[in-house]
């Protein structure tokens, strides 16, 4: 693909963003940072998608080659490549933000900390407006010790409650809750108790069944994982508790109290033909979501729809969706996912839309999503074993390995240094002279990528891993797990609610932080967030 450069990247300032949030025009404002740096300060709407893993994720991300662009950094530089980057691939409507984060602040913009600040800060407003019925840690281990009448539900990934969890808590992933609540709940009598590790999770699916109108008592427990700690009760780890099959009637009165919730928050329905216009549609973005458990969607889904479960789109929709202003489509096959899940979304400004089929006719792909990707270049590779081979030679070149820096400490292949990919041209100044490189990552695929711009910085031959670190381990070729680190390991920000060896003190500060989102949301005044009352006659 050939595609002319612009000679100097436009600009857009705080008010010319500020301006299309306001107005809701599509924008999608990218912080092209590693995820710490981000994670650290920036915009509520700034979507991380670091120059390091541009071209693995942008496709996806970005569907709509014309959508407008803004890219953003804090002097390093990265927003310019980025941008540049961006205009290779073929997007056509690409600026840079004036200034970085450092000009939005000093225009007078506010920024946040951490991740998934959109979605958070939501469920904050939620608890605020509708005060949302909870339990703390100390209350619920009282029940628990008596035995009495009642579920926890943890609606974590499965990954998050296998690390930790409440005694007793059974894993019912975000949207999986509305479909699945009262078959592990079927008497009216017996008390709900929603988990996660801090507080959105919790709050949002606590709120949704009395939304729904369960009948139960429901609960959130009060700073989920994290207040359960603090408070000294000894957490499980490992467990494998989940949900189960539903009966029909069950499925039934869900899809039912899912769908009034939705009309009652603006949600629309689509039908195959009219998704089938927008797919093609110019000047418009839709992203198109299958919000099922993702073994549901590989044994079949519709043609263009990603596997996103309905708690992780969410949880973390501004990573998912990063044009602001875009139309949703969301699909299941029962009715109550997709429409508590667009609930949520359209009371966050999303223009949203579900779609349910009984009929699997139409789910005529299988297997699981496959991220859309250029084309990958091509580029010199060198076998494991020859790599092996290499390495015990008089000669040993210098392996370069840019997969993140959790897999890299896990175990990699002996003598290879760490590197962030945006920060190569520093990470080979701390790396003794070679006359060969061999760049890798999990697979390869990123190190392809890669290649040519290390190949432009190195007199030497450079060589791309075939089949990167897995097919090293494939071999049973040695690893190792000492550090040599060319690059500060920033592509992952450690979150104050993962893992159990977190200080309370970082614990406290993060529920405290919490807690001050709403005010953050007043003073940046961009979110149009709204948040829907109770029905009449209906629980609060």
């Amino acid at each position: 693909m050939s595609v002319s450069l612009p000679a100097a990247v436009p600009r857009k300032t705080f008010a010319d963003v500020r301006a299309a949030l306001l107005e809701r025009r599509e924008i999608a404002l990218l912080d092209v940072r590693e995820e710490d740096p981000h994670a650290r300060a920036h915009p509520l709407f700034a979507a991380n998608l670091p120059l390091s893993r541009l071209e693995l994720e942008v496709y996806a991300r970005l569907p709509r080659r014309d959508a407008a662009i803004v890219t953003l950094d804090d002097g390093e530089g990265y927003a310019e490549r980025a941008a540049r980057r961006l205009s290779a691939l073929g997007y056509n409507d690409v600026a840079v933000l004036a200034g970085g984060v450092s000009g939005w602040q000093a225009a007078g913009g506010e920024l946040f900390c951490d991740v998934n600040v959109p979605s958070k800060a939501f469920g904050e407003l939620v608890d605020a407006t509708r005060n949302t019925p909870a339990l703390e840690a100390e209350a619920v281990k009282k029940l628990l010790d008596a035995q009495a009448d009642m579920v926890v539900l943890d609606v974590r990934r499965f990954d998050e409650y296998q690390t930790m969890s409440i005694p007793t808590a059974i894993n019912v992933p975000g949207a999986e809750l509305a479909l699945r609540a009262s078959t592990l709940a079927p008497r009216h009598e017996t008390m709900i108790i929603v988990n996660c590790a801090g507080r959105t999770r919790g709050i949002i699916g606590a709120q949704s069944l009395v939304n729904a109108g369960l009948p139960n008592p429901v609960f959130a427990l009060k700073n989920g994982t994290i207040g359960w700690t603090l408070a000294g009760q000894a957490l499980e780890h490992g467990q494998t508790r989940r949900f189960g099959p539903v009966a029909e009637s069950a499925r039934r009165q869900a899809a039912a109290r899912a769908k009034r919730l939705a009309e009652r928050a603006g949600v629309q329905w689509t039908s195959l033909a009219e998704i089938e216009a927008w797919k093609s549609q110019d000047g418009r973005t839709t992203f198109f979501f299958d919000v099922r458990d993702p073994e549901e969607y590989a044994a079949g889904h519709l043609p263009g729809f990603r596997s996103v479960p309905g708690g992780q789109l969410a949880q973390e929709t501004e990573m998912i969706a990063p044009t602001r202003g875009a139309r949703m489509v969301l699909f299941d096959d029962d009715g109550a996912r997709a429409n508590m899940t667009a609930s949520w979304l359209a009371q966050m400004d999303w223009e949203v839309y579900t779609l349910t089929l009984a009929d699997t006719a139409a789910l005529t792909e299988h297997g699981h999503w496959q991220a859309p990707l250029p084309p990958t270049p091509d580029t010199p590779r060198v076998h494991p074993v020859t790599l092996a081979d290499w390495l015990d030679s008089a000669d040993p070149p210098a392996v370069i390995d840019l997969t993140a820096y959790a897999n890299y400490r896990r175990g990699h292949i002996p003598g290879a240094w760490f590197a962030l990919r945006a920060g190569l041209a520093e990470a080979l100044e701390k790396i003794p002279r070679a006359s060969r490189h061999v760049l890798t990552c999990a697979s390869s695929q990123l190190a392809r990528f890669a290649f040519a711009e290390l190949a432009a910085m190195t007199s030497g031959e450079v060589f791309v891993l075939e089949g990167g670190s897995n097919a090293w381990k494939a071999a049973n070729l040695p690893l190792e797990q000492t550090e040599r680190l060319a690059s500060e390991p920033l592509d992952r920000y450690r979150r104050p609610y993962e893992g159990t060896d977190n200080s309370a003190a970082a614990m406290q500060a993060y529920l405290d932080w919490e807690s001050g989102l709403v005010a953050q949301l007043e003073r940046d005044g961009t979110h149009h967030f709204r948040v829907i009352q109770a029905s009449a006659g209906g629980k609060r």
